[in-house]
């Protein structure tokens, strides 16, 4: 085998199921996927991540030493930060917001040590009291506010994926937020412009992405998640975990068939519908609170754990909020990663790894706009 050069390889690491995508880079109808079985227990990720690097060995002829990671967690987080600075020289220049950017990114490393900071955004840019979506070419500017937001990951499941990765002699290139590239290419794919939130219910947590006139406002977690409707199951119904998964994953395929004589469907709806209707109460709490101004809003439902809420149950549920339900495959998945590191959001200040770097200063340190 070669080693890796022609394939970008995309691997989504959720706390239950593995995914992962590689997209040959001089022909884009070469790609291939596999994921993992699901599994409870995460000492089984080794393993899992083993196989499929393995898998995609085989189908791309090369040997993998390196890839992209596509992570959630519970313990995620989103700053919002603002910043401003008067100049002395008669043009903006973007080496002027790029010591801003470099400043304010120092103050959420400083205060938040044991976060990993893996998207810089762009808002706005305020220059003489003026807003601007992008930053203006050739403009005379006295004084230039940045409203920057922050997305982090905990330190801690960032190097224990490292670890495990380097385990197989693989190094890790650019690290995404998994429902923040997800909702992004979401958005883009639908043609969405109208102010919208993606709930992405994962195995243990909730994300909710929020977009306002065309920008992301903010990312919210909620600790809870499709493994909490799982234990709901379990315990009521006084089964396993492994059997409350198996009728959680084909309750919206063919209800009738999952009692079995030892429990009312009735029962099993109770359950389900009243742990999915806290997630979505919550979520539109969050909602609310980083979009105060708004009456109603559009909800977009994804991830693994809402395939039990697919569009044909979503009207017996007591909600009342616009809710469509999006059902996500892993081709979607890893091209959402591909997509964003492209540069699909041209809000996005690029960071690039500094191994492949041999430019100047603020290269090492990133670059606005790919």
């Amino acid at each position: 085998m070669k080693i890796n050069k022609n394939f970008q390889v995309y691997f989504d690491c959720g706390l239950s199921r593995i995914r992962a995508g590689a997209f040959n880079k001089d022909n884009a109808n070469e790609i291939f996927f596999t994921e993992s079985k699901f599994f409870f227990n995460q000492s089984d990720i080794d393993l899992e991540i083993q196989k499929i690097v393995t898998s995609l060995e085989k189908k791309t002829g090369q040997y993998i030493d390196d890839v992209n990671l596509m992570i959630d967690s519970s313990k995620m987080i989103s700053i919002g930060i603002s910043l401003a600075k008067k100049l002395e020289g008669p043009k903006l220049k973007k080496e002027d917001v790029q010591f801003m950017i470099q400043e304010a990114k120092q103050q959420i490393s400083k205060n938040y040590r044991n976060k990993n900071i893996v998207h810089i955004i762009i808002n706005n840019y305020k220059i003489n009291n003026i807003d601007y979506s992008y930053l203006p070419n050739d403009i005379e500017c006295n004084l230039i506010s940045l409203d920057i937001l922050f997305i982090c990951l905990p330190n801690e499941t960032v190097e224990f994926l490292k670890k495990t990765f380097l385990k197989s002699d693989i190094s890790i290139n650019q690290i995404f937020c998994s429902s923040y590239a997800k909702a992004i290419n979401c958005k883009d794919n639908l043609g969405l412009t109208e102010d919208v939130s993606f709930i992405d219910v994962g195995f243990n947590k909730t994300s909710i992405i929020c977009f306002s006139q065309n920008k992301i406002v903010s990312v919210d977690v909620l600790p809870i998640g499709g493994n909490h409707i799982t234990k709901d199951i379990s315990q009521i119904l006084k089964i396993k975990v492994e059997e409350a998964e198996d009728i959680k994953i084909n309750f919206s395929k063919n209800i009738t068939s999952l009692s079995e004589n030892f429990f009312s469907v009735e029962l099993l709806q109770k359950i389900v519908f009243a742990r999915t209707e806290e997630i979505l109460e919550l979520s539109a709490k969050s909602i609310k609170l980083n979009l105060p101004t708004l009456n109603q809003f559009k909800m977009i439902l994804m991830g693994e754990g809402s395939k039990i809420l697919d569009n044909e149950h979503k009207d017996q549920i007591s909600f009342t909020n616009d809710i469509d339900f999006l059902d996500e495959t892993t081709q979607d998945i890893c091209h959402s990663g591909l997509k964003l590191d492209m540069g699909l959001n041209k809000h996005e200040v690029i960071v690039v790894p500094k191994k492949h770097i041999k430019q100047g200063f603020f290269e090492k340190l990133f670059h606005l706009f790919k």
